[in-house]
């Protein structure tokens, strides 16, 4: 009865979409494209049941729930952006997921399942309002965003937890360069690279500009890259950051599917940029130029003073 049960309601929350839960610039997901296993053949979705929550292992071939893990209370499948294109907390090699109960505040609790026996492995509990940010490749470190300002919740700090030592790291990730960057915004996107290693986050910055948070996994550091964009940045909610030329370059693109910006992951050198609210103003400048060169030469023309015709001798 009990799995008859999870997968029906595996079957609802599929079809009514994700239900996004807690706030901030991180949340988890009930329901919904849950996160899809790196061999494209395993969702993980959580379903609650009552006061309970299934975290159920569905077959992407036929929608069957194949096993799942029953836990006490309500909890959430790791939402960082608000890209539809489905959760996060799988490690690389698929063995370890991580999971977060489905509310704001302090404490803030984790809890880590063996996805093959779908049991939990391991919880976290920390005082203070954090959110699951991503994982590093060899699932050693998590990355959380952490809030710091109760009366402005899209303002935060980014953290490391040791997962093997069970300690949560002094001091935050931050880009050193930087020191005066106060990190805020709402995640809209992001990118991973192929190893894993880094993960590009697009952020809305209402007030200010938006911009791209550099999270290097494996060493713990970060930068961020201000985009030039002015106006409106709601069109960004749709837009979509892409790896190209072999993860040498990161690419915005936006609904239309134009590339607003290539950013070279090398030394994050903006390498095309449309300005002015994602609009690419080069070729109607050009045009308008080319037309007001055309109207002075027409306008000196007709200002031309006539040549004297020499007198009949």
């Amino acid at each position: 009865m009990h799995r008859l049960v999870a997968a029906l309601a595996a079957l609802v929350f599929l079809a009514s979409g994700s239900a996004a839960l807690a706030a901030g610039p991180s949340y988890v997901s009930e329901g919904g494209l849950g996160v899809l296993a790196r061999d494209g053949n395993t969702r993980y979705i959580a379903v609650p049941i009552g006061n309970r929550t299934a975290i159920e292992r569905v077959s992407v071939r036929g929608g069957n729930v194949t096993t799942w893990a029953d836990l006490a209370g309500s909890w959430g499948i790791p939402a960082p952006t608000y890209s539809p294109t489905g959760g996060e907390g799988l490690s690389r090699d698929g063995k370890r997921l991580v999971i977060g109960m489905s509310f704001a505040g302090s404490p803030s609790r984790f809890a880590i399942l063996d996805t093959r026996k779908m049991r939990v492995v391991d919880r976290i509990t920390l005082e203070g309002d954090f959110a699951y940010d991503a994982l590093s490749p060899d699932a050693s470190t998590l990355y959380l965003t952490e809030h710091v300002d109760v009366n402005y919740v899209n303002r935060y700090v980014v953290r490391a937890y040791d997962l093997r030592s069970h300690v949560l790291l002094p001091g935050r990730i931050a880009d050193k360069t930087q020191s005066d960057w106060v990190m805020e915004g709402w995640a809209l996107t992001r990118a991973t690279s192929g190893d894993g290693r880094w993960v590009y986050t697009l952020y809305s910055r209402p007030g200010g500009y938006p911009f791209v948070h550099a999270l290097d996994t494996m060493n713990g550091s970060a930068h961020c890259i201000g985009l030039p964009w002015h106006g409106d940045q709601a069109a960004l909610g749709t837009a979509r950051l892409r790896l190209v030329d072999g993860g040498r370059s990161l690419a915005l693109r936006l609904k239309s599917g134009r590339t607003w910006m290539t950013m070279s992951t090398a030394d994050w050198r903006l390498t095309r940029v449309a300005h002015d609210g994602g609009f690419e103003w080069r070729w109607p400048l050009a045009t308008a130029a080319a037309m007001l060169g055309l109207a002075l030469v027409v306008l000196g023309r007709r200002r031309r003073p006539k040549e004297a015709v020499p007198a009949a001798l």
